[in-house]
């Protein structure tokens, strides 16, 4: 089987590349029977997609996983807690009609939802029908946006809760949908909390344990089996 891990950045995967990465090819995991490679992206949609349609263009996986941090809007939600994201949103895709705002979909142009693609229902992946898929469950099923800028202001931060019933943010998640979509690649996003969606404030972050606990679960997610 084979697994793509995709980050935007290094640092968000760099626990799992500092203990498992092959001496001979950094950019591929060995852990137990399990072998996984990891994309650097870079940050943001375009980064995202580009790189993903380029990669997956050229090499087939059984599996593609997202793994990053978020912002989340949902107070009930603790920092540093590990979450999977079913549905996305491409949340800036359309226009400005006065002070109301006409998404892709409204406009015609194309779909902004963006879902997983189901693994558990991929044949030719039974082993996600095992252990490690199962791991999943212990984690909350959120929507999110992606942005191209992070909110940080209260009044824009009002308008998209009311035009998006969305949990998290981020910068990436929406462009990994479509890429694994467009290539019917079976997909999963999970992002791990280290801030809430307020008024930027970095001295309330906690980008450390959202890296963590990212990485501690994606091991027992890879190496179960």
């Amino acid at each position: 089987m084979k697994i793509l891990l995709v980050a935007a950045t290094r640092a968000e995967c760099q626990p799992l590349v500092s203990r498992y990465a092959d001496s001979r090819n950094p950019a591929r995991l060995t852990l137990n029977n399990t072998e996984a490679e990891i994309l650097v992206t870079g940050v943001g949609m375009v980064a995202t997609a580009f790189a993903l349609g380029r990669h997956l263009s050229e090499t087939k996986y059984d599996l593609a996983v997202n793994m990053g941090i978020a912002g989340s809007f949902n107070f009930d939600l603790s920092l540093g807690e590990v979450v999977q994201i079913t549905q996305d949103v491409f949340a800036e895709l359309g226009a400005e009609d006065g002070d109301d705002f006409l998404s892709l979909n409204e406009l015609g142009f194309g779909e902004v939802n963006q879902y997983a693609v189901a693994a558990h229902q991929e044949s030719h992946s039974p082993r996600l029908n095992g252990a490690n898929l199962r791991s999943l469950d212990q984690l909350k099923k959120v929507k999110a946006i992606t942005v191209n800028k992070v909110h940080g202001n209260e009044l824009t931060i009002a308008r998209t809760l009311s035009r998006y019933d969305a949990q998290v943010e981020s910068m990436e998640g929406a462009a990994f949908f479509y890429a694994c979509n467009q290539t019917q690649t079976p997909c999963l996003q999970v992002r791990a909390i280290s801030n809430y969606v307020e008024r930027r404030n970095k001295e309330k972050w906690n980008i450390g344990l959202a890296v963590k606990n990212l990485n501690d679960f994606l091991y027992s997610f890879l190496a179960t089996g």
